[in-house]
């Protein structure tokens, strides 16, 4: 049974916007230059989602779970991945173990090791995509420009790259926070006469053989290039700006035996999961919040830097000056052995510009390389989107979101009916798995979207006085975490606001997620 058959007034309203379509198609052959640009798809869809990472692809498959079955899928990129299918460069993997790094109702009992490298993440991906036959949804190379709210008709239009642009009843932005790379804003930048390698658009055919390479960023992708690059280069050199807490990564290869046992019993990995689960959210209360565990979790990190590191000096210019979780915990075996490296160095002079050969740094000295690698990070849209997006009233998200990014329970957003975001606004773990999160993003959107569709709704719109509530209360949550203890972070935005994280549990967000009441929102039936 299709969604319009089990929602007869539905296939009505689409009948209904059909028509003046179908006209004007008519009154376009009949037209002598026959020359426009593509015109607005005749179809209204039940539900739009731009991305088709992780967010996409598993909004996709719970909605298709939930007998809603008109979905279109919009990606960028020529295929699946999002992130995971741009960032490939050596040594990418993910800091959460692999049998947590993924979703509940997808488990994959193949992971090779405990961490699994980026390639390996794109291949569960792809998985995901072939068993839940997502590929006919999947429309490539379609960039969003923009999108509009008409609330006479309550339908969304999205506006492609070339002129297109397509109709939804309800559309999930699943774009994700990690999906444009971002280039420093340092002088000089596009002086450099070298080769220049952001992390996140990786030069495969780059021979790093006996070149003098830089490498600017010592985050969570630095961490992983470095060591990688000390292998194959002739010199590296990192350029840290801030120091990181670092801790070893429990990494194994994962024994055929046990891949056997999760594939006959997949009881045994459910309950694996739950254990990497609990282990983990016993760590917000080190990261989030200012404890005596934190305490603890610094003598670790500290011990594991003394383990690694035998040079004092070195070992204080790694040391970091700001409370754990204050910035992004990292994890690695590789990287402080690789900057003690016979042809690797470390400088934390200030970069001042970028030189035709080079780096300058503020005492005076310019490096000289053949080739500079970026690992920078990303535009994260704290106070932004990544397009322009127009509600009612034409009120403009980017503009309402200028001071810091608001949303009522980091989903959905006020004045913008039928709008469901996947990591929007505070809903950023500091602890656990990303994709728990998600989940209960996923869950919480397809309930919103099956009350649209089952009650006939023209508009969905959450409450303005129910979403500065939450704000005010998240914010004021946030106030006492060690994310607003005073370091700078890509967490915070430039005045201090704190529109990434959220201040808690996993346990705590998926409990607030679990069920949509209709008293929080503004329902407009669609006769109304």
């Amino acid at each position: 049974m299709t969604t319009a058959e089990k929602y007869p007034a539905r296939r009505k309203a689409a009948s209904a916007t059909k028509k003046p379509a179908m006209a004007a198609k008519s009154a376009k052959k009949s037209a002598v230059n026959t020359t426009a640009k593509p015109a607005a798809e005749t179809r209204l869809h039940e539900v739009l989602i731009i991305g088709a990472g992780f967010a996409g692809l598993g909004s996709a498959i719970r909605l298709r779970q939930a007998g809603i079955d008109d979905v279109v899928i919009l990606e960028r990129g020529s295929d699946v991945g999002g992130t995971w299918r741009d960032n490939q460069y050596p040594g990418a993997a993910c800091d959460i173990p692999s049998n947590l790094y993924s979703y509940s109702f997808a488990q994959n009992p193949e992971w090779s090791r405990s961490f699994s490298g980026a390639k390996e993440i794109l291949g569960y991906i792809h998985h995901l995509v072939d068993s839940f036959q997502l590929r006919p949804l999947i429309r490539f190379q379609k960039n969003v420009t923009s999108l509009s709210f008409d609330e006479a008709a309550g339908i969304w239009t999205a506006s492609i790259e070339g002129g297109e642009s397509l109709q939804a009843r309800s559309v999930v932005m699943a774009q994700g926070p990690l999906s444009n790379s971002s280039w420093p804003a340092i002088p000089g930048l596009e002086k450099f006469e070298g080769h220049k390698i952001h992390s996140a658009r990786w030069d495969h055919d780059y021979d790093f053989t006996d070149k003098r390479v830089a490498v600017i960023g010592t985050g969570a992708s630095g961490i992983q290039i470095i060591p990688e690059l000390v292998k194959q280069a002739g010199f590296v050199k990192v350029f840290q700006r801030t120091p990181a807490w670092v801790f070893p990564r429990p990494d194994f290869s994962t024994p055929e035996w046990n891949k056997t046992l999760f594939r006959k019993l997949p009881v045994a990995q459910t309950a694996l999961r739950k254990a990497l689960y609990w282990t983990h959210e016993s760590m917000a209360l080190s990261v989030i919040w200012n404890s005596p565990l934190t305490g603890v979790g610094e003598r670790l990190a500290m011990a594991h830097l003394k383990n690694q590191v035998r040079d004092p000096w070195m070992r204080r210019q790694l040391t970091p000056n700001f409370r754990l979780g204050c910035k992004r915990v990292l994890i690695s075996n590789e990287y402080y052995p690789a900057l003690q490296a016979p042809n690797c160095k470390l400088i934390t002079w200030p970069i001042v510009d970028i030189s035709a050969k080079g780096v300058r740094t503020a005492e005076g000295v310019e490096h000289q390389f053949d080739c500079i690698v970026f690992a920078t990070g990303f535009d994260v849209c704290k106070s932004g989107t990544p397009f322009p997006v127009t509600g009612t009233g034409g009120r403009e998200l980017s503009q309402e979101w200028s001071r810091g990014a608001q949303a009522y329970k980091s989903i959905n957003v006020a004045g913008y009916p039928n709008l469901f975001l996947t990591f929007g606004p505070n809903s950023g773990p500091g602890h656990n798995s990303a994709l728990v999160y998600m989940e209960s993003q996923i869950d919480y959107l397809v309930q919103g979207i099956q009350a649209i569709l089952g009650q006939n709704l023209r508009a969905l719109d959450v409450k303005p006085q129910v979403q500065e509530r939450y704000n005010r209360e998240i914010q004021k949550r946030l106030s006492r975490t060690n994310w607003n203890s005073g370091c700078k972070s890509w967490y915070l935005t430039e005045d201090g606001y704190n529109a990434t994280m959220y201040p808690g549990f996993a346990t705590q967000y998926a409990r607030q997620m679990q069920t949509l009441e209709l008293d929080d929102y503004l329902a407009v039936p669609a006769s109304a």
